[in-house]
């Protein structure tokens, strides 16, 4: 979904396709759909809650898998040689995914949890919220930045390279930075429970993907590729919106008798994503790197896998857990804000090569 410089402006709904083009509405459908069927048929989404394995719930892993094993496929681990012809995009975007923006979150789950907020929010809940915004925060997005990155003319290799990258460093960093900081917020790390997310969600689906694309580019090289790519659209986009209803359901009671609750976690994971946005471009202007590399640098620094996330949630916390909730407000918030900094990067393009001259 990566795309080169454009010759000519071209608005965001020319650079997108059709689901892509009407993304938020078909979200928010999703988010309502499910809240309502939520709210009218707990009994259904209890029984489905309880479909698990080791405390992995059995849907929501077969829904994920279908929503970024797609995506995933995406990725050339070979691409990684291109770390070093991007080398200064690629540290500031490290340095926030994996220095910054986990240490933030937490600090903002602190602040507006268990201090700001704390009288309006069930006392019994809020380490299970704070639980969840640190792990929303602790492993940057892999997929839709495909689709940020293409929208603020992003150059390709370097997202591509990047998001190889974050995946790597996923695999041994992100059980470790979510107990270390689940450890300072005084909550117990069920570690057995976090290492089998990390081994589902992250090196099974890396794993798999990586060798479908073996095989596919030994038999039909790029055009091959491509053709399983296409066919594949549809089955994540399903699984995205399928997850989406089933994530809302399990949520449902919640977010109809007690909308307060999400505004008021919705506050931390909208500040995060500004100030690592923020913070990633500014730093890649003052180290002289391109726009076409500082605004994906930007926009992965500041968006969330939040497939990761709720998977890890629900498998530590449980479905109606706050934790599931937070993560589950995440993806509330998480295309229209992106979608705004989209646009904020596109509209601060002359100011940005303009300072660099």
């Amino acid at each position: 979904m990566s795309g080169g410089m454009q010759t000519k402006p071209v608005s965001l709904s020319q650079r997108l396709g059709g689901f892509e083009r009407n993304l938020t509405l078909w979200v928010a459908l999703c988010m309502v759909a499910g809240t309502l069927l939520g709210y009218l048929f707990p009994g259904a989404f209890v029984r489905l809650g309880a479909a698990e394995i080791a405390k992995v719930n059995l849907p929501v892993a077969v829904l994920i898998w279908l929503m970024i094993i797609p995506m995933l496929l995406k990725i050339d681990y070979g691409a990684m040689g291109q770390v070093r012809q991007h080398w200064r995009g690629m540290g500031v975007t490290v340095f926030i995914n994996w220095a910054v923006k986990p240490f933030s979150m937490a600090l903002l789950g602190w602040l507006f949890v268990r201090q700001v907020f704390a009288a309006y929010l069930p006392a019994d809940q809020l380490d299970s919220y704070v639980a969840g915004l640190i792990l929303l925060a602790a492993a940057p997005c892999t997929a839709m930045v495909f689709v940020w990155s293409h929208l603020c003319d992003g150059e390709p290799q370097f997202t591509l390279s990047q998001v190889a990258l974050n995946d790597l460093i996923m695999v041994v960093a992100f059980a470790p930075i979510v107990g270390l900081l689940l450890g300072i917020s005084s909550i117990t790390v069920p570690w057995s429970t976090l290492l089998l997310s990390v081994v589902l969600y992250i090196i099974v689906p890396v794993i798999i993907a990586a060798a479908i694309r073996r095989v596919v580019f030994r038999r039909g090289g790029e055009v091959a590729m491509q053709a399983l790519l296409r066919r594949l659209h549809p089955v994540s986009l399903t699984a995205l919106l399928l997850t989406l209803v089933l994530l809302f359901g399990f949520q449902g009671k919640q977010i109809i008798t007690q909308p307060l609750i999400i505004a008021i976690l919705a506050v931390p994971i909208v500040i995060q994503v500004y100030f690592n946005a923020g913070l990633a471009y500014w730093l890649n202007r003052k180290l002289g790197v391109a726009h076409c590399v500082a605004g994906p640098s930007a926009l992965i620094g500041a968006s969330n896998f939040f497939e990761l996330a709720v998977a890890t949630a629900v498998a530590v916390f449980g479905v109606h857990s706050g934790a599931a909730l937070a993560t589950v407000v995440g993806v509330l918030v998480e295309v229209p804000v992106m979608l705004s900094v989209v646009r904020i990067v596109n509209s601060t393009k002359s100011w940005y090569v303009d300072a660099r001259a």
